[in-house]
């Protein structure tokens, strides 16, 4: 059976994606730079293999046998051209049946953000591509964002009131996983996915107060504020906070309240709403 390449397995929508491929029987090599904490998560009989997107030496471990990816680009990689190394060996292998790669809702018209250019890259290399374009993940609000929500009953996002169709990473991992289990049938596409709705971060707020039973704040701050404390008090990474930075700029300007039906035409259900989120996850806010 051919293997179906998972990157970042690790993460968010990558674990997801890995989840749903091994429930579905198929044969994956989950591909990430700390294979033992692949294999304490995944266990021995799954095939992990060391994988950097910046040292082509780890690219034919990870690519034998394989006829399907899915490419997460790791978020500390601000430049697209990282990629592009292990673009041209998918292309050079000449196995690929689908590239499924991780980019960003409305991003087709916004070159900024560096899923246009690594989109680009995949089509130019001639691979059968099926771009997944979500909104912003529930789990933000859930991880990078949950220190203040946590522990000082704040949510700091530099946003205004524009709205959100936020939508989880389980969905999204499902769906990629039924992409890559169906290749032909996906081929050559691009699918923007949303949550069932658009919301504001007072409405996030509203709901994380009424689920928590105490009152959370959506603190507003400028955009230039919130990336200096992004990166001088919460010591995010620059080039992360930089991005971060330009993806809610982006929703400043109206680039997340897209709200589409696109994820219950391929799943044949309705995508989680942030509040039956919350309830799974309260957790990560107390």
């Amino acid at each position: 059976m051919a293997n179906i390449i998972v990157t970042g397995a690790l993460g968010n929508v990558g674990g997801y994606v890995a989840k749903y491929l091994i429930a579905a029987g198929q044969s994956v090599t989950l591909a990430d730079i700390d294979v033992k904490a692949l294999q304490k998560r995944y266990g021995q009989d799954v095939k992990c293999a060391p994988f950097d997107f910046t040292d082509p030496a780890t690219f034919p471990a990870a690519l034998e046998g394989a006829d399907r990816v899915f490419i997460m680009r790791p978020p500390h990689l601000g430049k697209p051209e990282d990629l592009k190394p292990f673009i041209d060996a998918l292309k050079s292998a000449g196995t690929m049946r689908l590239v499924s790669f991780l980019s960003l809702l409305g991003v087709e018209h916004n070159p900024m953000p560096p899923h246009h250019k690594i989109e680009k890259f995949i089509q130019q290399a001639d691979l059968p591509y099926c771009h997944i374009r979500p909104s912003f993940f529930m789990q933000n609000i859930s991880g990078v964002h949950a220190f203040e929500i946590k522990h000082f009953n704040r949510i700091v996002i530099p946003v205004k009131n524009a709205v959100t169709s936020f939508i989880d990473a389980e969905d999204i991992g499902q769906l990629i996983a039924k992409v890559l289990c169906e290749p032909e049938s996906h081929r050559n596409q691009a699918y923007s996915i949303t949550g069932p709705e658009a919301i504001d971060y007072h409405q996030v707020a509203r709901i994380l107060s009424e689920e928590l039973h105490r009152t959370i704040v959506y603190a507003n701050p400028r955009p230039g504020l919130a990336k200096r404390y992004w990166i001088d008090i919460r010591a995010l990474e620059r080039e992360y906070a930089t991005v971060m930075g330009m993806l809610y700029f982006m929703t400043r300007k109206g680039g997340a309240k897209q709200v589409t039906p696109v994820f219950e035409q391929v799943m044949g259900k309705a995508p989680q709403t942030f509040r039956q989120f919350v309830r799974k996850n309260l957790d990560a806010w107390r």
